[in-house]
C-alpha cells in the first residue's frame, strides 16, 4: 500500500492496535502488519514520530518496561485517546459508506 494512501489516517491506525493492549513500538508496527494481512509494513521512521505526535497531544501515555529482557518504551491509550478512537471509527464508518455510494456499483434491479 502506498503511504499516500494513509495520509490522516495514520494516528487512527495506531490508536485502534492500541486498543485493548499496550504495546511497545515494534509490537505496534508488527500489529499494523498482521492486522492489515502484510499490506502496512510502515517504516519505524514513520510509526515514532506519530507515536511521539500522539503523546505530546495527550493520546497515548508511554512508559519504559522490560521486554524479553530489553528496555522498551510501551505505549498505552489515554481516556482521550479512546474518545479520539471512537470519533475516528464513526468518521470512518460514514466516509466509506459514503465513499461506497459512489464508487460500487449499483443494486442490480429485477
Amino acid at each position: 500500500m502506498k503511504a499516500d494512501a494513509l495520509r490522516g489516517h495514520l494516528d487512527a491506525l495506531l490508536l485502534a492496535v492500541l486498543d485493548g493492549e499496550p504495546r511497545h513500538g515494534y509490537a505496534i508496527i508488527e500489529a499494523l502488519q498482521e492486522r492489515s494481512g502484510g499490506s502496512l509494513a510502515l517504516p519505524t521512521g514513520t510509526v515514532y514520530p506519530a507515536l511521539r505526535r500522539l503523546e505530546r497531544a495527550g493520546y497515548v501515555e508511554s512508559a519504559w518496561s522490560t521486554v524479553g529482557g530489553r528496555e522498551r518504551r510501551t505505549y498505552r491509550l489515554t481516556a482521550a485517546g479512546r474518545k479520539v478512537l471512537a470519533d475516528e471509527r464513526s468518521a470512518w464508518q460514514e466516509f466509506t459508506a459514503t465513499i461506497g455510494a459512489v464508487l460500487l456499483p449499483p443494486p442490480a434491479t429485477a
